[in-house]
């Protein structure tokens, strides 16, 4: 069967599920945020979902604020069955909620009611997680509190980074949204309430969120490191220089120096004491702008053992 389909979404984490939907659905309508700043230079660029939707020759619409009453008028016109919303940015009111046909349906990237909120893949990891997955819901006017449809599991492996995940998760989402509606033509859809009382949240993350505590154990730094890459990025200070921490390692060094002090800076290691054990810094970037090994890193930019990162 095929369903007539409002998409709403944003980032890349949304493509994969928006190419999925034009495959086989008619997208009616695709509603994204505005073009918006990017980068050093500031250059004003299309979300991805926007850049996606032209290719794909789709009918775009780009609001501000989902109060704007010509927003309600276009999302009514399309008479969709589905709105299908993936990391759109903005909670739907009751009035959207019940416009489509049969129902809002949203793609999270997590094994709900686990990690609720906006940044589910990169505290997945921050926390050590081994799995974590994406869930189809049916919206309500909660954040993501909405009865489960179909859910996919998906290993967290050692090496993951916040970035190697999300992609992963994009196309198990994208995947799963397509059983999801599948299920609905053929009557094999069912709902189950999630269990409230097991939630948890991923809040928004910012910027000076990646700072580097070398209070905390080693072993809560290493996947710290993981999780904020690409963005926010783990970083830390060496007296006034920024230094991006992109790798590491923990180790279970120790000894009487303060959580913070270098313990080592030879032989291509640095080696950093924390709260609990030590962490090898395996990969950064300082203030020449290159993401450098810490072998080479060290040959041009020394930091003696007893210095103090912070």
């Amino acid at each position: 069967m095929t369903y007539r389909i409002v998409f709403m979404g944003t980032p890349g984490f949304a493509v994969p599920s928006l190419e999925t939907l034009a495959t086989a659905h008619t997208v009616a309508l695709v509603v994204t945020q505005p073009d918006r700043p990017k980068g050093r230079g500031r250059l004003v660029e299309p979300p991805p979902v926007k850049v996606c939707a032209e290719r794909l020759g789709l009918r775009v619409i780009q609001p501000e604020s989902m109060r704007d009453e010509t927003v309600l008028q276009a999302l009514a016109a399309a008479q969709a069955d589905f709105f299908v919303v993936v990391a759109y940015g903005h909670i739907l009111r009751e009035n959207v909620l019940k416009l489509p046909g049969i129902a809002c349906i949203n793609v999270h990237a997590s094994l709900l009611p686990a990690y609720r909120g906006p940044a589910p893949i990169q505290w997945a990891v921050i926390n050590g997680d081994r799995e974590t997955g994406v869930t189809t819901m049916i919206m309500d006017k909660g954040l993501d509190t909405g009865d489960i449809l179909l859910a996919a599991p998906e290993p967290i492996f050692a090496a993951d980074t916040a970035g190697t995940l999300h992609d992963r998760l994009a196309q198990r989402g994208a995947s799963l949204l397509g059983r999801t509606l599948a299920a609905f033509a053929d009557d094999t859809i069912r709902r189950t309430p999630q269990d409230h009382a097991r939630a948890t949240h991923a809040p928004l993350l910012k910027k000076a969120d990646g700072l580097i505590d070398w209070k905390r154990p080693a072993a809560a730094l290493e996947p710290f490191v993981r999780g904020m890459a690409p963005w926010p990025g783990a970083h830390t200070f060496w007296k006034t220089t920024r230094l991006k921490i992109f790798r590491t390692e923990a180790s279970s060094a120790h000894g009487a120096a303060a959580p913070g002090t270098v313990l080592g800076s030879h032989h291509g290691e640095m080696l950093v004491a924390c709260g609990q054990g030590a962490l090898s810094i395996l990969e950064l970037q300082g203030a020449s702008g290159s993401r450098l090994p810490v072998s080479e890193f060290l040959r041009g930019c020394r930091i003696p053992p007893g210095d103090v990162l912070g």
